[in-house]
């Protein structure tokens, strides 16, 4: 075979190698995540995304499968999550990713479930959580200035955010690897930061950003409340309202990352509550305004176990009125009105992410945004802002009825069937139900300040967690104060007036073994000042402070710098020298309590020493029991029999007021007009099977294990009130309570766990005020 023979055989086999190789790729699909400006791009399709906060640490591995399968069947397509690395890395090197903590397991769960994964890395979080999510020993690191242009923090960050991308790859979780991750976050809320720190900031924001690309996740970026985030990440809003916003490049997608459900509770406030009514709104508003993403904070807010909420002075709950509340129980209305709201805008998906809205004015106060289709037709949303008057508006020849503050989604630009206002799904009423009462309990007094032998002593106020390095919510600062016998206060009887400064939180005065006082910071001041008289005698009086912190710090700018515990200055007022500063002299510390030494809480600790069988009523007490319950404490968390209970009262507070309860669902509502849009009648009609509306119906269920064992309360007319306090209004059908307890053609409710009754004159005897709008009221009880 001649030279030019081979070359054209080795040019046919390359081709056919070439070819046969084409082919082989053709037949691997590798997944691709990517946006544009209307959408996140998953394989290539555009995806309207409804997302939810869980986050792993605050709930129990136990309760993760049923929180995601709530949240799937409250119509999310995503499960958002922070990553925690106080909890992940409690000391430099050594990580922990078990029990709470086991994140691969949670994503992993979630993609079980068919949910993608928004993961926000961070590493910063604030999340209410104890010093932002950044662990304790990353503050004493040489020459560390956090979320700045820092080399120490710098190094520090991208080790913890290498450690988790690498673990994602490793697992496969990323979605570009067949797994639910399709978007990341870096950083977290950092813009107001930014702005005051300045070019720092600045700095810091681009090599957040390049790092963070660098890693090669395959997956897009994102930096909430970050105006200039740098491309390619997307920048993105928190909010309880976003539709103001506009991503900072027109290519890229409108996403809201925190649409807040409620707020976290502080220790002595009030429960916050966002009515389902409005936050339907702020959604449906976002959307109707070309957005494509939205993350509820939180959808289950959980609890901070532990020492793990921050702040400080959060409390141990983080319901954050969200759709699942702290027990995992679904929170009625809000949790069923949202997944109607979610079933409306995904029946517009196909017009959302096509077409840009066309915006019409119908009013005053009053608006609709218009897609169009691919294949024809439109969807429009139809918005009356005026928060107190009702609207008519005609759109397309045709007219519709505005509640105040309201959006009525219509998919065909025709028929609506969903209203912001208008809450279709059942509401509840929540019980907590005593299950165990007149504990037998047993106390152990509490030692102040003299337990251990190796305390430390310094000239001097130390700063709090620079002694305890946060293994402790408690430091005892203790000092000696002599009285001559000579003092005048000794025969007058008007005791020195001790005054103390310190940093907060809380702050417990004892002389002599006695407690003396108590003060405490706030939410908005954690700072505190004890001021009170003392009594004293002649002679040695130890003065012991016990200084407690109530979370630290998660938020602000070098919040690392931050302190807490007593610094000074402590003044004895009322002697006869006048004033004597005690900040300066000889101080001795111990860290913590002597039953968290002895690890009281424990059942091998709770053996260790002698506790009393009479109720000791006095501060610093410690007291125990035994438990035999089935109740959610987490009910993870409990055995069968043999559980111990420890509390630790700092004030005195009497122990024999604490009962076990258990949280159940006591009655549930409805609360439905006539006349109102409902999903089912437009997929029947869309899909031929009915030609003309059906009326809707009343929905009654009661979880399971429950069943509807009485009507409270019943009328069709103009009901008043709200679920457990309604009442008859001026037109009432007399046999409005016989619709739900009667056999025969009609449903009978009583025994069942569920049932449904249709909402139509006929059903109550006959319309009781014809031309009048009307609508039922239903109350049932759950046994």
């Amino acid at each position: 075979m001649d030279c030019c023979s081979r070359l054209v055989m080795w040019k046919r086999m390359l081709l056919l190698v070439f070819l046969f190789s084409c082919l082989s790729c053709s037949v691997v699909v590798r997944a691709s995540v990517t946006y544009d400006h209307k959408a996140i791009i998953v394989n290539g399709q555009r995806k309207i995304l409804i997302s939810g906060s869980i986050h792993y640490p605050r709930s129990t591995p136990e309760m993760w499968p049923d929180l995601i399968q709530k949240a799937k069947d409250g119509g999310l397509d995503v499960i958002q999550t922070y990553v925690f690395w106080n909890g992940h890395e409690p000391s430099p090197g050594k990580y922990y990713f078990e029990d709470r903590y086991d994140l691969v397991r949670f994503i992993k769960l979630v993609k079980q479930a068919g949910l993608y994964v928004h993961l926000r890395i961070g590493p910063y979080v604030c999340a209410e959580w104890n010093f932002g999510g950044f662990p304790v020993w990353l503050k004493y690191v040489p020459g560390i200035s956090f979320r700045t242009d820092n080399e120490p923090f710098k190094a520090a960050m991208k080790g913890f955010t290498m450690k988790i991308v690498n673990m994602m790859k490793a697992e496969g979780l990323f979605e570009t690897q067949g797994g639910p991750i399709i978007l990341s976050q870096i950083e977290n809320e950092y813009g107001p930061m930014e702005y005051e720190i300045g070019n720092p900031g600045r700095e810091y924001t681009k090599w957040a950003a390049d790092m963070a690309v660098s890693l090669g996740t395959g997956v897009p970026w994102v930096m909430c409340k970050q105006d200039d985030a740098p491309d390619p990440i997307i920048n993105a809003c928190n909010g309880f309202y976003c539709d103001y916003f506009s991503p900072n490049k027109v290519y890229k997608p409108k996403m809201w990352t925190e649409a807040w459900t409620g707020w976290f509770t502080g220790f002595g406030g009030t429960v916050p509550h966002r009515p389902a009514e409005d936050l339907a709104f702020s959604v449906a508003r976002f959307i109707q305004k070309g957005g494509s993403f939205i993350n509820y904070y939180m959808y289950h807010g959980g609890t901070n176990f532990g020492r793990t909420a921050g702040g400080p002075f959060i409390a141990t709950s983080y319901d954050y009125d969200a759709p699942i509340d702290e027990y995992g129980l679904l929170r009625e209305p809000k949790w069923g009105h949202l997944r109607d709201l979610h079933k409306a805008i995904k029946l517009c998906e196909p017009a959302l992410v096509y077409s840009e809205p066309t915006v019409l004015s119908l009013g005053r106060s009053q608006q609709a945004h218009v897609y169009n289709y691919k294949a024809g037709g439109c969807a429009a949303f139809l918005m009356n802002s005026d928060s107190n008057s009702y609207a008519t508006v005609t759109f397309r020849n045709m007219h519709y009825n505005l509640p105040p503050w309201s959006i009525s989604i219509l998919p065909d630009c025709k028929n609506t069937v969903f209203n912001t206002a208008r809450v279709g799904s059942q509401s509840s009423q929540i019980k907590m139900a005593p299950v165990r009462e007149g504990f037998s309990w047993q106390s152990y007094n509490e030692e102040t300040a003299s337990y251990d032998d190796n305390a430390i002593t310094k000239v001097g106020l130390m700063e709090q967690i620079n002694v305890t390095r946060d293994v402790s919510d408690y430091l005892w600062y203790s000092t000696d104060v002599r009285i001559d016998p000579d003092e005048q206060f000794l025969n007058n009887g008007k005791y020195p007036w001790l005054s103390v400064q310190s940093a907060g939180h809380a702050l417990h005065v004892f002389i002599n073994s006695q407690l003396s006082g108590t003060a405490y910071g706030n939410l908005d001041n954690p700072k505190l000042t004890f001021s009170g008289s003392v009594k004293l005698r002649a002679g040695i009086n130890k003065i012991a402070l016990l200084s407690i912190a109530v979370g630290l710090p998660n938020v602000g700018p070098h919040f690392e710098t931050w302190n807490t515990g007593v610094l000074g200055p402590v003044m004895l007022n009322g002697l006869n020298e006048g004033k004597r500063d005690l900040t300066w002299q000889k101080w001795s510390y111990q860290i913590g309590l002597k039953g968290e030494a002895l690890s009281l809480h424990s059942l091998s600790g709770s053996s260790s020493v002698e506790w009393m069988s009479e109720y000791q009523n006095q501060p610093l007490t410690w007291y125990k029991v035994r438990i035999f319950s089935l109740y959610h404490v987490p009910r993870s968390w409990l055995n069968p029999t043999g559980n111990l209970m420890v509390v630790f009262e700092e004030w005195g507070g009497n122990a024999k007021g604490i009962t076990l309860v258990q949280r159940t669902v006591q009655s549930v509502c409805a609360d439905i007009y006539e006349w109102q849009p409902t999903l089912t009648n437009y997929e029947l009609q869309a899909s031929g099977k009915v030609d003309r509306p059906l009326s809707p119906k009343s929905h009654l269920w009661c979880p399971s294990g429950q069943k509807i064992s009485l009507i409270k309360f019943a009328s069709f007319g103009t009901p008043q009130g709200v679920c457990g306090s309604y009442r008859e209004g001026g037109c009432h059908a007399h046999k409005s309570y016989d619709a739900f307890q009667n056999d025969g053609l009609l449903q009978n409710c009583i025994g069942q766990q569920s049932c449904a009754v249709t909402i139509a004159p006929v059903v109550f005897g006959g319309d009781p005020c014809p031309m009048v709008m009307k609508k039922l009221s239903v109350e049932a009880i759950c046994s």
